[in-house]
């Protein structure tokens, strides 16, 4: 097993120092799946739901997210990002989400990307929750990374 960055030579959990890595252009791309009722579903889709309009307030609370990575993880670094997208599909038995973030930057925006989709997820699920309690978040998953010291990678 490779040595854990976030961990000093005596164990201790320290900050990652990046002070002297080079900006380079990076991005991340994260996705998940909420699994519900029909029902469920079509209130969502059609906008019928008791909390109106359940996707816009789960893109923007996924963007948010990604903003505050850095005041939800320890030792993650708070970082300016460039951009971040929230994005969702209809599929038969629930919803996924697709969120990616991207910047010029010394370290990555993968936790971000992660956040991102947890966290519009998450609001799908409170939002919809007077409809349907059993919902089920799953999948929670790194797609890709681009940039960096290790490169690009990709999930297969």
């Amino acid at each position: 097993m490779s040595k854990l960055t976030h961990l000093d030579e005596h164990g201790a959990a320290r900050m990652v120092d990046v002070g002297g890595k080079n900006a380079t252009r990076r991005s991340a791309t994260a996705a998940g799946f909420i699994r519900m009722a029909p029902d469920t579903l079509a209130a969502v889709r059609d906008g019928s739901g008791p909390k109106g309009d359940v996707l816009a307030a789960a893109r923007i609370a996924g963007i948010m997210a990604a903003k505050k990575t850095g005041d939800l993880i320890p030792l993650c670094h708070p970082l300016a990002l460039d951009t971040v997208s929230v994005d969702f599909a209809f599929e038969d038995h629930g919803i996924a989400v697709t969120a990616r973030a991207a910047l010029s930057g010394k370290t990555g925006v993968e936790m971000e990307a992660l956040v991102a989709a947890s966290m519009a997820l998450l609001t799908v699920y409170d939002m919809a929750k007077a409809l349907e309690k059993g919902m089920v978040i799953e999948q929670v998953r790194l797609l890709e990374k681009t940039g960096g010291k290790s490169g690009d990678w990709r999930a297969e």
